[in-house]
């Protein structure tokens, strides 16, 4: 039986709550679980002892066992120190999408647009006031 160690959601629409559970994998996410191993709920702050819970010693038993985290309680599990951390690797992350370089290439030609019309318009008034200083 292939087991994860991954979170079950609970709660009411717009208001979620979380289980950290080892399931088997081929089960739904919310579905049928072997054991609850704590809880998660992110409606907390970040720095609530309440946001995140766990029976570390459970959770080290089921990895003992083979069973594999999923990527967002890996993260819980790095934080608490139950798990050493991964270096990821996201280079598209920071990337900004095709509409915001799209209105970036936009502002960039009305900024040269705008550079270049005021130095033709300089150079008429610089003549007309030659002129007057003549008269």
């Amino acid at each position: 039986m292939a087991m994860k160690i991954r979170l079950a959601r609970g709660g009411s629409k717009k208001r979620p709550f979380y289980r950290i559970v080892a399931a088997d994998s081929r089960m739904p996410r919310d579905g049928r679980y072997v054991e609850k191993l704590g809880t998660y709920n992110p409606l907390l702050p970040k720095d609530s002892e309440e946001r995140v819970k766990m029976n570390v010693e459970r959770v080290q038993y089921w990895l003992g066992q083979g069973a594999q985290v999923t990527d967002r309680v890996s993260r819980m599990l790095e934080a608490a120190g139950v798990l050493e951390k991964k270096e990821r690797n996201n280079p598209t992350k920071g990337k900004p999408g095709q509409k915001a370089v799209d209105r970036a290439e936009e502002k960039a030609a009305k900024a040269a647009e705008a550079a270049e019309a005021p130095e033709v318009e300089e150079a008429p008034a610089a003549e007309e006031d030659a002129a007057t200083e003549d008269a």
